[in-house]
């Protein structure tokens, strides 16, 4: 059982690698996402409904604090989920109830990885911004993804052990 209990270790690992991996890319070269970010905002390349470009965000100000904010996100879900590598590292030796109790930061940090590619990419750049309709700025499917790897890590995380004699 402890191979297991380092696997789920690894997979936390890898997805607090992928935020930390993507927070410094946003930070080291600004530009290549903030266009994306940019262009979903102004939904500029929708199709230009009316009644939907009313959503459109034309304010820099606006965009970059929606930019910053998602950098902040990646960072904390970054921090949260090495946070979880590390209790988890801690009680990897310990009773199973004790390396179950020790999972709640990285549920936490799965959780917070979850929303930033749920929420804000797939519902709201997805569907409030319309991102859907763009054939240049639609990172849908990448968040898909996103939301796919970190779900599979988050139920392989909660499989409970099966108890042993020594346990």
């Amino acid at each position: 059982m402890m191979i297991l209990r380092y696997v789920k270790i690894t997979q936390v690992a890898t997805i607090a690698l992928f935020f930390s991996l993507v927070s410094y890319n946003n930070i080291i070269d600004f530009n290549s996402n903030w266009l994306f970010v940019q262009h979903v905002l102004k939904m500029d390349t929708t199709f230009q409904s009316p009644v939907l470009m009313e959503r459109a965000w034309q304010d820099i100000t606006l965009q970059k604090n929606a930019y910053y904010l998602i950098i902040f996100w990646e960072i904390l879900t970054a921090v949260v989920c090495w946070a979880g590598v590390g209790f988890l590292l801690k009680h990897v030796n310990k009773k199973a109830a004790d390396f179950e109790s020790a999972k709640n930061m990285a549920y936490i940090g799965l959780l917070m990885g979850f929303i930033l590619y749920m929420v804000g990419f797939i519902t709201v750049g997805g569907e409030w911004f319309v991102m859907w309709q763009s054939s240049t700025w639609n990172g849908q499917m990448k968040a898909g993804l996103f939301v796919t790897l970190i779900l599979f890590v988050l139920i392989s995380l909660q499989m409970k052990e099966v108890s042993s004699v020594n346990d």
